[in-house]
């Protein structure tokens, strides 16, 4: 028995060469027992199929269209196909693979934005061979910030939050350097980071009224400027900034001092202020289980919070949990959008 959804979800096939394609065939094998979503793969039939051979997964495989899909999902992997086809490799990245990576986002952000599908799954994505292919944008989150401000004609920040059964926390800033990040850390970044997260919080996790816990930059938040002064200059004002809004926002609290029980207990989402600060917790409190969940933009995307894990595809070895937990969130962030839009 699956979890109904208004419409079926799409998930991109990541790259192929990576345990992507693993995750998704166990993830539709276990849709019985998890109550996983009803979803469809935009990717290359045969290359699904190769990797079922190699995986000795029965996983019939149906070429449908996304409006097909729920109809099948139960006897068969439904599979919209792509204009361009992906190799069959596993462990090693195939730059000749880059133009059906991105087609494959590009056309679930299309059929989210079009009404075909509830949110988008994506599958890992190796940056490398995309920047070969000329691929100019950090990640994942920040092209698809980039496919939602073309489409709507709209700034969007798009915001990345991990989350898992016992933290939510999100980096204000994300694929930068280190050096790079005092640099960047802004009052105004921060306030508009938490207001993305307080709205979504909101509307799409059905958190009535999100208490948002905000961490220091430095050391035991700067000691009152002994240890930096940027938490009195830039994170206290952001702070201040989002009461005044009528946000629930505390902080700038030590960061050594945030995640443990009954820290985690006073708050709904952690807001950090560099990527490491933000998914080490997370990751440390469930990496099997965590989801990658992008606030901000004007559809639904979550993916596992691993990566293509490239020296175990096509193994056996990758376990689907994250992708499961994936999928179901998408699924219950659609639901809470329904309810709250009513």
């Amino acid at each position: 028995m699956t979890t109904a959804t208004p419409r079926p979800l799409a998930v991109t096939t990541g790259d192929p060469a990576g345990i992507g394609p693993d995750v998704i065939l166990a993830s539709w094998l276990r849709r019985g027992e998890t109550a996983a979503p009803a979803f469809y793969v935009l990717g290359d039939p045969a290359q699904l199929n190769a990797r079922a051979a190699k995986l000795g997964a029965a996983v019939p495989v149906a070429p449908c269209s996304p409006a097909e899909a729920p109809a099948l999902f139960d006897d068969a992997l439904p599979v919209v196909s792509l204009d361009h086809r992906l190799s069959h490799g596993c462990g090693k990245p195939d730059p000749a693979d880059a133009p059906g990576i991105i087609e494959s986002i590009d056309r679930a952000v299309a059929d989210v934005f079009e009404g075909r599908a509830a949110g988008m799954v994506t599958a890992p994505i190796s940056k490398k061979p995309l920047y070969q292919a000329g691929f100019d944008h950090p990640g994942h989150t920040e092209y698809l910030g980039a496919l939602a401000g073309q489409r709507t004609g709209q700034t969007v920040l798009p915001v990345m939050m991990l989350a898992g059964p016992k933290l939510r926390a999100v980096p204000v800033t994300i694929h930068i350097p280190l050096r790079a990040v005092f640099d960047t850390l802004t009052t105004q970044l921060i306030v508009d980071t938490c207001r993305v997260v307080a709205h979504d919080l909101k509307t799409r996790f059905g958190i009535a009224a999100p208490r948002l816990a905000l961490a220091g930059l430095n050391p035991h938040a700067g000691e009152g400027g002994a240890l930096g002064l940027e938490d009195e200059a830039i994170v206290h004002p952001a702070v201040e900034a989002l009461r005044a809004d009528g946000i629930d926002a505390r902080g700038p609290l030590p960061a050594d001092t945030m995640f443990h029980d009954r820290a985690r207990a006073g708050y709904d989402a952690a807001i950090c202020m560099y990527h490491d600060q933000a998914l080490i917790p997370a990751k440390a409190l469930g990496f099997d289980d965590s989801v990658n969940v992008t606030l901000g933009l004007p559809f639904i995307r979550t993916s596992p919070d691993h990566g293509t894990a490239f020296e175990i595809a096509g193994s056996g070895k990758a376990l689907p949990d994250s992708f499961l937990a994936a999928l179901r969130m998408a699924a219950e962030m659609a639901a809470h959008e329904i309810r709250t839009a009513a």
